[in-house]
């Protein structure tokens, strides 16, 4: 295993300290202080190749980036780590700052997490990243002793799990988890290329030219919202308000129980048209408009703050700037260097593949084994009907049964006993309150006090039998738990995915300013900005990594996870 080494950057200053530990954390030798941090860590990295252990990765490992020569092989993000331990306790949700977790381990009163910092205090400099409150130590408390003591502890922790193959499982979920802070930290630092001239004639031709008043409405949308009003012959109202629109449909004899799409297809009148279009607009204007420019395309790039397992199921969020969704209409924008290309991947029909590989489904997974799952899925049990095949499986995952759902559930039963069996235990551990979990260790949230308070009462014959409160929120949780196993384990096979294209990318044989690297993630695509002269190479690394990630998470399995893999100099041209 490779050598441990705690770092501690200076809260003010260049400077910061160092301290080489083995792999229970014991310290081996002094702390050492370094003057310049990043030429320390760099001359370490590059002699001894060691896991690196610090507080929080966005706050250690960002803001040395733009200094160091090469990226860092490896780290222990303690803020990560504790938040997969605490919950694999049983103490989901408890604090997870080194403050806190340095207080539990000294019985001291625990300090509450702060809010995920926004783009304002990201862009407030090293000072406001490394101020010691950001750690939540108490008063006088050393911060390096406090990493090497609370790392030292989870080391403990995870030796201690009794189950070899747990155990095993959750040092892999520890270390990919601690890739992907690395990983989402260059992201943010290389950025996304982005062509304002682009995306400002994208945005002309959808909305109409700027605004020069700055918060007033696009003349396209100022327009719409006329037509809107005249279509059903109301008095003039406010078209983004939820309340006002019923109000105004209802007014036209149009009754409508909210504004969503689906339900607004269904109303054969122009109001209902026009008021879809002014949504779509509406949402692009607000979420990716001018403002979304000037604040987080600067300088070519889009540069997203992602916050690494922010979503239970270990999926990631961002700090804002939409970096999960960026609309098809505008991804023309994002254009590669010259000379250079994007590589987009992306997996196919990951979920009902992972549901495969979970199950250890026999039948499942030699479906799965080829290209598109729903047309051999269909060619296999309905009688070539892919939407039949598509919306049984996924009703299947995500516990619908109303509608006509029924016998396609019934026709997966019987060809797919093991993964229909898989997912109904999941839903049944959710049902009775219980917790289930990833194929790497990701615990998904316990049930509420409410929860348990109403499937209590159900029992006891007070909420009015399974029809009532307790029986609707029991049903629900299962829902919750029957698609957890999955999402969450397909989050361990792209955070395994990340981490090896990422080390891949790093062994090519190249200048640093030279290197392929990692510019965009998304649940289950990747994008690689690489000069065009090693698409190919890159191409070669997703395809590799995305089978390392497979035997990793997954084991000895038939199931494959196959890649559609473009390269394009424009994003849009990707799909």
């Amino acid at each position: 295993m490779a050598p441990r080494c705690a770092l501690v950057p200076d809260p003010h200053g260049p400077g910061g300290r160092l301290q080489p530990l083995d792999d229970t954390g014991a310290p081996l030798g002094p702390p050492e202080q370094a003057r310049d941090l990043a030429a320390a860590v760099a001359a370490r990295e590059a002699s001894d190749h060691p896991r690196w252990v610090w507080a929080a990765t966005d706050s250690a490992y960002a803001p040395l980036l733009p200094l160091l020569p090469g990226r860092l092989a490896r780290c222990h993000d303690l803020r990560l780590v504790e938040a997969l331990l605490l919950a694999h306790e049983g103490r989901f949700g408890a604090p997870r700052s080194l403050g806190a977790a340095w207080a539990r381990l000294r019985a001291l009163p625990v300090p509450p997490d702060l809010p995920e910092p926004g783009l304002a205090e990201a862009d407030g400099g090293q000072d406001t990243l490394f101020a010691p409150d950001r750690l939540q130590l108490p008063p006088g408390a050393d911060p390096l002793t406090a990493v090497v003591a609370v790392h030292a502890e989870q080391q403990r922790r995870l030796g201690a799990i009794t189950d070899p193959g747990a155990r095993h499982r959750l040092r892999l979920l520890v270390a990919a988890e601690s890739a992907g802070a690395l990983a989402a930290a260059e992201m943010a630092h290389d950025g996304l290329p982005w062509r304002t001239d682009v995306h400002d004639a994208l945005l002309t031709d959808l909305l109409g030219p700027r605004p020069t008043v700055p918060g007033a409405q696009p003349k396209l949308l100022a327009d719409l919202a006329v037509e809107l009003q005249l279509a059903l012959g109301v008095k003039p109202f406010n078209p983004d308000s939820h309340t006002q629109v019923l109000r105004a449909f209802g007014e036209a004899g149009l009754q409508l129980g909210s504004t969503r799409a689906w339900e607004l297809k269904e109303i054969d009148h122009p109001a209902a048209k026009l008021l879809i279009r002014y949504k779509e607009l509406s949402r692009i204007h607000v979420a990716h408009g001018w403002a979304w420019q000037d604040a987080w395309a600067r300088g070519g790039r889009f540069r997203p703050e992602y916050v690494v397992g922010g979503v239970v199921s270990g999926r990631w969020a961002t700090r804002g700037g939409g970096a999960l969704q960026i609309p098809r209409v505008l991804r023309r924008a994002v254009v590669a260097d010259p000379g250079w290309l994007l590589v987009v991947a992306d997996a196919a029909q990951l979920e009902p593949r992972v549901l495969a590989a979970l199950s250890q489904d026999a039948g499942l997974a030699r479906t799965a084994a080829g290209g598109d799952l729903y047309e051999a899925l269909a060619a296999s049990a309905f009688q070539g009907d892919r939407e039949k095949a598509k919306l049984g499986l996924l009703g299947a995952m995500y516990g619908q049964t109303s509608g006509d759902i029924g016998p396609l559930l019934n026709t997966l039963h019987r060809r797919y006993p093991a993964a229909m069996g898989y997912v109904e235990a999941a839903a049944r551990t959710g049902e009775d309150g219980g917790v289930v979990t990833s194929r790497l260790g990701r615990v998904c949230p316990p049930a509420t006090s409410d929860f348990l308070d109403l499937t209590e009462a159900e029992t006891a014959g007070e909420s009015g039998g399974a029809g009532g409160a307790g029986g609707r929120t029991a049903r629900a949780r299962g829902r919750f738990t029957r698609n957890f196993v999955i999402q969450a384990s397909a989050a361990d096979w792209a955070l395994a995915l990340l981490a090896a294209l990422r080390r891949r990318l790093e062994e090519l044989p190249v200048q640093p300013a030279d290197r392929p690297h990692l510019v965009f993630f998304q649940h289950d695509e990747v994008v690689v900005h690489t000069p065009a002269n090693l698409a190919d190479e890159v191409v070669a690394a997703v395809t590799e990594a995305a089978d390392e990630a497979r035997r990793l998470v997954f084991g000895d399995t038939p199931v494959r996870f196959p890649l559609t893999t473009a390269v394009v100099e424009s994003y849009a041209d990707a799909k």
